[in-house]
Parts: structure tokens; C-alpha cells; sequence
């Protein structure tokens, strides 16, 4: 049997009575979730496309119950929910809205002073008459939607380059719903903290999906706090929180108190944590933390399991993923270490994550075939994901392609240098990029958010102590920022990062083994 569509499962809950959204004292059951999606459908009735023309609906909404109602109703009725971006703004928003062909915008009070004037019929959620207009409406019915509909359009970070939009069918959104279920042993008794913005995957295949699909509650939370996080945890009963980015580490930052693992959290699901933060909060709050590495295209799966080595991202469960030489299209040799464990062969041994199974898994970007070209080469799926493998198989994530710098003639990978200083306990984020070097190719620039005061003894203590530094690692420069650019997801935006040699927090240079701040930085 095929795997259901996302239509399906949503339309399984209609006679279901038990608690689906909870959103800031009010609940809703699943009968009354579809009702309320299937109303949603109504009133958007008019404004359908004709046949055979993109049926696209904008949401541009906050996490509420609103965004989950919207997002049942484009499912069940065969629209495309696409989710767009609230840190885009004026012609990048609009160019967002008008590229994706959306034919009317869902919008909330606090994000309609962001919206451009677009000329598209507006849905305004909370305008006066809304509840009420909706209320006098009886519930559409829908048809039924195929496999390959398109479902949503969910835009990529754009940490490195500009943002795309990608394709995921109801048929592909099943099957993750299902996925989910049976590798993480949901049950209709979970609860999903859901508080990663819902114009993300993460939120949607994680939280949404699975829910949906076990007829499990969703706890909605309007935006992330760190603050209120374990008296949520414990008011609404949350057994599975997925996150992307820093939530880990906002949370472990709070006031630790000896009650913290008296909670009923099973299961922190996400990706790009910290190895300690993993293990911090994993020990703190007495629950199993799954840190994934995965593709929003869908091809590229990297799950870590119990045996998985400090540093590494974990195995892939897909045969077809494996670490390749762009020029030669080769595999590259297992990553060799010495006894520090530092990598001796990085100029052979990274190379771009590959899957040479995944072009039928892939289901393209809108409307953008030069980029389905450069992920679709040789008849194979490109990340644009570096990365190192071990004798064993695991894979060690090196950065994205540009993610490169050149210092003394070495080519060094960025993430590598990142996960290490991430070790030190003064730093809350860590960008490694390149500076130009007076003489010839890079040096090491570390753009850092503190969590203390710099002390630059102790973090050359901290250097000298890592076995796995690599010779050419220690940077030349250490800069403050307030705030390192991210993603709503807490991804940093690697192309945003300033560069400059300047910072009114400070810039460390070092001289030998020690480092000093300097006078008047040029810019």
C-alpha cells in the first residue's frame, strides 16, 4: 500500500475528539481543528484559481492556532501553503509573494505593518468581523487531493546564498508524517511542543506532521522563550520538543535548579546543537536528545545513533550518501587522525555531501531550474554540504562550499574549527570565516557572541589544552559581536557575517602564544 497523503491523515481526525491545538488558554479538539480548517476553505472559495492554475496561498502569520488552521486547510483543500519569511522585508518579501504566485495572503495584525502593498486579496485574521464571519460559515468540502500535489513551498535559510523555494508533495509530507511516528514510537499520548516558526520545516515535518498523523496534541507557542520553557514543559504534559539552531543552549542558560529532570519530556528532536549542548541538556532535563543532520529537499538524511563518535553527525541510513570529490566524482578516502585526533588528510578527505540515489527523492524548487541544475548533477543530488567520513562510516560536517579558507597554503574547512572553539565556555556562538592575509591567501577570523568577559589567557589555556587543534586552527583574530546574524530557526546567515576587523566590543589579534586587543582597528 502507498503511504497516505497529507490530506488523508488530516481528514482521519475529523471525528476525533480529543485535544489536537492548545494556544493561550484556549484548546481546540481535532473534530473542531477541521472544522475550523474546513471553514477556512470556504471562506477563501472565491478566489480560487481556475482549474489547472497554482492554487497558492501565502501565510504570513506568527505561530498561533490561526497558522495551524490555515495550514489543515490548504492540505485538505489541495492548495500549496506557502510559508513566508518574516525577516525578508519590502522587495525581497515581494518578490517572494509574486515569484511563488501566491494568489491571496494570510496575515496577522503584527505582521501586516512588514507586508508590502502586493495588490492580492489580504485575509486579516484578527480584523474585526473575522471570528464571526467565519462562524456563519458551514464547513467547505474537499476533494482529494493526489500524491504528487504540491502541498507546500517552504523557502531554504539562505545562510550562503539566496533563499529557494522548496517543492514538498502531500505524497512526500505523508511519508515524513509516518517516518517520524515510527522512528521516535509517537503515540497519540505524546504532546508536541511546536515554537520553531511554522514557515520552516522543522516546525511542519517535526511538530505538525507527526501530530497530525497520531492524532497527538500540539502545544503552539506564539514565539521561543527560553524562560518559560520548562513551566510550559510541565503545564501542557510536552513528551517531544524539536528545535533547530540554539534553543538547547538559550534554555541551558537559564537558572539551573536541582528539580530540573522532573518533567514528563521524552524526546528533544533537531539539528545543529552543540555536542555539549546535546549532552548538557540530554543529563539536565532527563530526556533522549536526537540531533539530526538533514536536507529540507528531503534526499539527505544523517541520523546519530548511540555508538556515533565525539564530533561526528552520525551515519546515514541511505546507502546512496556518500562523501565525494566535485572534480573527480570520486569517493574521497576515509578521513585519517593522529593521535590528538586531528584530521591529517583534509585536502583529500573533505569533499561534498552527496546522495547518488536521491534524484527520484528530490521534487525541485519553483520555478528555479538553474538551481535544480546544481543540485542535479551527473544524475546524483548535491548538498552543497561539506563533509568528512571515518573508517566506520560516520560523517563529520566540515560546512557548506563556500565555507572555505586558505591559510598557509592549507585549504581548512570552517565548521570543524567552529565545533572546537564552541568547547570554550565563554563563547555562545562561533562564526569562522576568512579575513585576507597581508601576504597571501587567509587567516582565521572567529566572530563570537560571549557568554562572559574575554579573557585572553584563558583562551589560550583553552587552545593549548585541545588535543585535536589543528596546526593552522588557532585564529588570528577573535571579534565580539553582540549578536551573530540568524535565521528565525537560529541558523547563522554565514553571507551576513561581518567580516571587518573592527567591532566596538573589541577585536583580539594574536602575537605568538598570547592574544592582545588592538588600538584603532582599520576597518
Amino acid at each position: 500500500m502507498s503511504d497516505p497523503t497529507f490530506a488523508e491523515l488530516v481528514a482521519a481526525r475529523e471525528y476525533d475528539d480529543t485535544p489536537a491545538v492548545i494556544f493561550e488558554g484556549r484548546s481546540w479538539s481535532w473534530r473542531e481543528a477541521v472544522t475550523e480548517a474546513r471553514r477556512r476553505v470556504a471562506l477563501v472559495w472565491p478566489h480560487r484559481p481556475a482549474a489547472g492554475e497554482p492554487w497558492h496561498i501565502g501565510l504570513f502569520l506568527e505561530n498561533t492556532a490561526e497558522h495551524v488552521f490555515w495550514w489543515l486547510a490548504a492540505a485538505l483543500d489541495g492548495a500549496t501553503a506557502v510559508g513566508l519569511n518574516p525577516t525578508r522585508r519590502g522587495p525581497d518579501l515581494q518578490r517572494d509573494i509574486t515569484f511563488t504566485d501566491c494568489r491571496i495572503v494570510v496575515v496577522d495584525s503584527a505582521r501586516r505593518p512588514l507586508l508590502p502593498e502586493t495588490g492580492l486579496p489580504l485575509v486579516e485574521v484578527d480584523a474585526v468581523g473575522y471570528d464571526s464571519g467565519l462562524a456563519a460559515l458551514p464547513p467547505a468540502a474537499t476533494g482529494t487531493p493526489t500524491s504528487s500535489d504540491l502541498l507546500s513551498l517552504v523557502f531554504t535559510s539562505g545562510t550562503t546564498s539566496a533563499p529557494k523555494a522548496v517543492i514538498c508533495t502531500q505524497g512526500r509530507m505523508g511519508r515524513i508524517a509516518g517516518q517520524q511516528v515510527e522512528r521516535r514510537g509517537l503515540t497519540a499520548a505524546d504532546t508536541f511542543y511546536v515554537v520553531m516558526p511554522l514557515f520552516h520545516s522543522n516546525a511542519v515535518m517535526a511538530g505538525l506532521a507527526p501530530a497530525v498523523a497520531t492524532g497527538a496534541t500540539l502545544v503552539v507557542r506564539r514565539r521561543f522563550s527560553a524562560s518559560n520553557w520548562l513551566s510550559d514543559v510541565r503545564k501542557h504534559g510536552v513528551t517531544f520538543f524539536n528545535y533547530v539552531g540554539k534553543p538547547l543552549n538559550y534554555i541551558l542558560a537559564t537558572p539551573e535548579r536541582p528539580d530540573d529532570a522532573e518533567n514528563p519530556l521524552r524526546i528533544a528532536f533537531g539539528n545543529e546543537a552543540s555536542e555539549r549542548d546535546i549532552a548538557r541538556f540530554a543529563e539536565r532535563f532527563g530526556c533522549t536528545v536526537i540531533d539530526s543532520f538533514g536536507s529540507s529537499e528531503g534526499e539527505i538524511q544523517i541520523v546519530r545513533t548511540p555508538d556515533t563518535p565525539s564530533g561526528a553527525l552520525g551515519r546515514s541510513l541511505q546507502p546512496g550518501v556518500v562523501v565525494l570529490d566535485p572534480e573527480t566524482l570520486q569517493e574521497c578516502p576515509p578521513a585519517a587522525f593522529d593521535e590528538q585526533g586531528r584530521l591529517t588528510n583534509g585536502d583529500v578527505a573533505i569533499g561534498e555531501i552527496v546522495n547518488r540515489d536521491g534524484a527520484a527523492l528530490f521534487e525541485g524548487y519553483w520555478r528555479n531550474p538553474e538551481a535544480e541544475q546544481q543540485r542535479l548533477r551527473h544524475g546524483w543530488t548535491w548538498s552543497g554540504d561539506l563533509a568528512y567520513r571515518d573508517e566506520a562510516g560516520f560523517f563529520y560536517f566540515a560546512g557548506r562550499t563556500g565555507d572555505w579558507l586558505r591559510v598557509d597554503g592549507e585549504n581548512l574547512a570552517a565548521a570543524p574549527i567552529e565545533r572546537l572553539l564552541l568547547r570554550y565556555p565563554g563563547f555562545g556562538g562561533v562564526a569562522v570565516v576568512a579575513t585576507p592575509d597581508p601576504a597571501v591567501g587567509d587567516q582565521v577570523l572567529a566572530v563570537v557572541e560571549l557568554s562572559e568577559p574575554f579573557d585572553p589567557e584563558g583562551f589560550r589555556t583553552f587552545l593549548d589544552a585541545q588535543p585535536d587543534l589543528g596546526t593552522k586552527w588557532a585564529p588570528a583574530f577573535i571579534k565580539v559581536t553582540e549578536e551573530l546574524p540568524r535565521t528565525p530557526s537560529n541558523k547563522v546567515i554565514k553571507r551576513q557575517v561581518d567580516r571587518g576587523l573592527a567591532s566596538p566590543l573589541g577585536v583580539w589579534e594574536r602575537h605568538g602564544s598570547t592574544y592582545r586587543l588592538r588600538e584603532a582597528p582599520p576597518r
